[in-house]
């Protein structure tokens, strides 16, 4: 062999260890774990909320794990507490950026005022933010492209209770009495109001209170056929019911999704004629495959706790982004975001989710609950017919 060849042939060897090593790279970094960073209320006064979510979303985790994970890879739920604050958890999204920097999208989060503060955070990262529960139809043009919503929108659940009422109960008049603290809780008054007029009902009167001033939302409130109260959690919802209760109004009380919980309800079997509306019907009676099928999992996997519509959210929400993952062959954070917007036909435990083009918040049916001796019923599921502009 003269020198040349010999030459040629040590740099043949040379360029195969060097292709060979970096395939070994590249197998290995395809087999690190996908993180997605997740944020929870799991304390303060979102914690009802934040706390089934988080279940939810673990639970789905762990189902994807058992069956290999996404794209071959092991997932990684990254949580993080919120604490029921939007600055927190605009912190908290900064800090698992910098602890895991190949995050591939977040999720979480069923306030309004909390997951626009995280998603903006999220989106000087190139980030998604899929949130769980937050309602409000602006949010995703206060981040465009980057916030989604696994949710429909609080003008569509307004809608749908306003046309319950005045279609279903045959109720023509209400007084309107809202949380003016909370930005989900002012624009769902806002939307019922629209709704229930263009029907042809009078609003009465329209009163706001500060949550530290109870007492002031019964002073000078008309007689009504119901009462629509827009309050941010189900704690709040029952305390201002007892106190209308305990004055002598007894007419129906009817609100949003905020009044989602067993426990709260629970605890007060003496609460008549109250009705909300929800993401989904979660009852034993209800015979869906994909329902039961996360009942069953959801109790054995917590003890026996049942399971609510946030804790569905939080369970979609994970599933919407594995499809999304799965749909771009990608972790890079713009293909997951292009692949979501694009993503149509997935069967969720809370619905059916498509995201038409240009659009971030998915079309899907509105579920009508009741509560009477401690129990939630459920009384209807329906998309209403017209849907105020956001």
């Amino acid at each position: 062999m003269n020198t040349s060849t010999r030459g040629i042939s040590w740099f043949f060897f040379l360029f195969c260890l060097a292709f060979t090593a970096c395939q070994k790279t590249n197998k290995e970094q395809s087999r690190e774990p996908i993180q997605l960073g997740a944020l929870f209320s799991l304390s303060g006064s979102k914690s009802d909320l934040g706390i089934p979510s988080a279940r939810g979303a673990q639970l789905a985790v762990a189902q994807l794990n058992e069956k290999g994970g996404i794209l071959d890879r092991e997932v990684q739920l990254l949580v993080k507490d919120g604490e029921s604050d939007a600055s927190i958890g605009a912190q908290q999204v900064a800090t698992l950026m910098q602890e895991a920097p190949d995050i591939a999208a977040f999720l979480g989060l069923s306030d309004t005022d909390l997951a626009l503060s995280a998603a903006t955070e999220s989106s000087l990262y190139d980030r998604v933010f899929l949130t769980s529960g937050a309602t409000s139809p602006l949010l995703p043009t206060q981040v465009p492209d980057y916030l989604f919503l696994a949710c429909f929108g609080d003008n569509v659940q307004a809608a749908a209770a306003a046309e319950w009422a005045y279609d279903e109960l045959n109720l023509r008049t209400a007084v309107v009495v809202y949380d003016t603290l909370e930005t989900y809780t002012v624009l769902l008054q806002k939307y019922f109001i629209d709704r229930f007029e263009s029907l042809g009902g009078q609003v009465l009167a329209v009163k706001g209170y500060n949550p530290s001033d109870r007492e002031a939302i019964l002073q000078n409130l008309p007689t009504a056929e119901l009462v629509f109260l827009s309050s941010g959690s189900a704690q709040d919802a029952r305390s201002n019911i007892q106190l209308m209760r305990e004055a002598g109004i007894t007419v129906p009380v009817i609100g949003g999704d905020g009044y989602e919980s067993e426990t709260e309800w629970e605890a007060h079997p003496e609460i008549q004629d109250v009705f909300y509306t929800t993401h989904a019907y979660l009852g034993s009676d209800n015979l869906q495959p994909r329902v039961k099928e996360f009942n069953k999992v959801y109790t054995e996997a917590y003890g026996g706790a049942l399971p609510d519509a946030f804790a569905a959210l939080g369970y979609d929400a994970v599933n919407l982004l594995a499809k999304a993952i799965e749909k771009a062959a990608s972790t890079d954070p713009l293909k997951v975001q292009e692949a979501l917007a694009q993503l149509s036909d997935f069967s969720g435990v809370t619905g059916d989710i498509s995201f038409s083009t240009g659009q971030q918040i998915p079309s899907k049916s509105v579920t009508l609950m009741e509560v009477k001796g401690g129990k939630r019923i459920y009384r209807n599921a329906l998309i209403p017919k017209v849907i105020p502009q956001p």
